[in-house]
């Protein structure tokens, strides 16, 4: 057990330090502290001994060097069970620092900012506090390192209950937080610096990406396995997470999410997050394998109708919706087998029902009344990987144009919307059917667009005719559309850009069809 007597605090964030201070200071523990820290402190009458003094060396250059001394990384770093570190500690008087409580400047906040100049991003460059964090943390036998202040209230009952002392287990746990925490910080500034061909670049010729891309996930669980048995897996949630989404959803009950649920959950609740009405979503494999939108209709049947789709694929798929479970739309869900239900929150009502399938998987996510959807993708290759913005920009409504003699219907514009968000979730080659602000067919992944529509058709439970059509990408041929028109499909709605859209704008207009070029693709593979 290593027994706290002198401390070293330096905080940037300085949430709950005073009353902690106080604390370790009724514990007899000297602390020792710098500018704004120290300023802080004494304000609210504790006793501090200035870095400055302690070191007799001045802070200078504007606090650029203040903690760089050798009393200071000599009391971090000397080894108190070898007597030849203790005997040259004490021949140049350096006593052992027990305690380090240092957060960094905050570099991060200070690039997110629209108006942050390269200077003051390179001010807000931390150098004495990784540095004593990176020496307390490879002492942590003998060192308590803390940057995080919600390990404050723990360390406090631990010394009380200790005598003053904690346990190396627990410091070992710190040590890792500090070098987890010393390699995202060095990571925001390689990925910010990354971007910069040269210190005065004009901000259209620095670079989207890095030159060095770096990337931290911190565990969120250890699966059982991943896609199939035989392979390890974990999931990793992001720092810090925004927007809903399966990275901060909560597990109600349940087994323990698996590495497809995981995937699966993802795909259902981006999906259901691009509608603002009430909506649900079945997903099986990734792949919408139902979907329906309304107004005027219950939550339970919305589900129905999502349901209805595909009710074969929706065996063992997972559900996501945008609006709060009732105990009516529970009742419905456990009448078929589904893995999981993902959605804002559950009614008590709600979950008395749902708790009768013990197994099955729910999470809350809520959804905000305002949140921004930002952020990268990330896709493993052999030997690399790839890096991308999300799928996330489109071009607005009023830029669509209708390229056909006749103009969709009120009605059938009003379900091509629909559609083409559905579309942009499935993996391509996509065709969605559609009608009524629901799925009818879905043709996902095939290796031409030819087979997809037909797919989609052949999956049909509801007659096709006068359904709509969604294509994530151009029709190379006309092929397509004449299998859409033989099933009663009366519009579609594409990105367009094909060498051959005439012959696919002269076939709608053979056939009577409506059809609308978006101008944008949306592939997903």
């Amino acid at each position: 057990m290593a027994t706290i007597r002198q401390a070293l605090i330096s905080v940037s964030d300085k949430t709950g330090i005073v009353e902690f201070s106080r604390q370790l200071i009724d514990f007899g523990v000297r602390i020792l502290s710098t500018g704004g820290t120290a300023r802080l402190l004494r304000e609210n009458g504790l006793e501090v001994l200035e870095v400055s003094d302690y070191t007799g060396f001045p802070e200078m250059l504007d606090g650029r060097v203040k903690t760089l001394h050798p009393k200071i990384h000599g009391g971090l770093l000397g080894r108190r069970d070898l007597p030849e570190h203790t005997a040259k500690m004490k021949e140049h008087g350096i006593a052992p620092i027990d305690m380090v409580v240092v957060n960094l400047y905050p570099f991060a906040e200070t690039v997110a900012k629209p108006d942050c100049e390269f200077a003051d991003a390179i001010e807000n460059i931390d150098i004495g506090g990784p540095t004593m964090l990176r020496s307390a943390a490879k002492n942590y036998q003998a060192v308590t390192v803390i940057t995080d202040p919600a390990d404050y209230a723990p360390i406090i009952s631990e010394m009380q209950a200790g005598g003053g002392a904690v346990s190396p287990e627990t410091n070992f746990t710190l040590a890792k937080k500090v070098f987890q925490a010393t390699a995202r910080y060095d990571a925001a500034i390689s990925n910010y610096l990354g971007c910069f061909p040269r210190p005065d670049a004009h901000p259209l010729e620095r670079y989207f990406l890095p030159e060095t891309f770096t990337w931290q996930g911190i565990k969120a669980q250890d699966l059982r396995y991943g896609e199939n048995p035989y392979q390890r897996a974990a999931f990793y949630r992001e720092p810090e997470v925004r927007e809903p989404g399966i990275g901060n959803a909560r597990q109600l009950q349940g087994k323990e999410l698996s590495f497809n649920n995981i995937l699966d959950c993802n795909a259902a609740f981006e999906l259901v997050k691009e509608f603002t009405e009430p909506s649900v979503v079945v997903i099986k494999h990734t792949n919408p394998c139902g979907a329906a939108t309304a107004t005027d209709a219950s939550l339970a049947e919305i589900y129905r109708r999502a349901r209805a789709c595909d009710p074969v694929s929706a065996f063992g798929g997972i559900v996501a919706l945008n609006r709060p479970v009732d105990a009516e739309c529970a009742k419905i869900l456990i009448e078929t087998f589904i893995e999981a239900v993902i959605a804002p929150e559950f009614s008590e009502d709600a979950l008395s029902v749902l708790t009768e399938k013990k197994a099955l998987r729910l999470l809350a996510a809520p959804l905000l009344d305002k949140y921004e959807k930002e952020g990268l993708e990330i896709k493993k290759v052999t030997g690399g990987f790839l890096v991308q913005e999300r799928d996330l920009k489109d071009a607005p409504i009023d830029k669509w144009l209708t390229v056909t003699k006749r103009e969709p219907t009120a009605t059938e514009l009003a379900t091509l919307k629909f559609a083409w968000k559905v579309c942009k979730h499935v993996k391509s080659n996509a065709i969605v059917l559609a009608a009524d602000n629901r799925l009818v067919g879905v043709g996902a992944g095939q290796m031409s667009r030819v087979d997809s529509v037909r797919i989609s058709i052949m999956k049909a439970q509801v007659p096709t005719a006068g359904s709509v059509l969604a294509s994530d990408a151009f029709f190379p041929f006309r092929d397509g559309i004449d299998e859409a028109a033989k099933a009663g499909v009366k519009a579609i709605i594409q990105p367009g850009g094909s060498n051959r859209d005439d012959e696919a704008i002269a076939a709608c207009n053979e056939h009577g069809m409506a059809m609308i070029f978006t101008g944008n693709r949306h592939f997903k593979h």
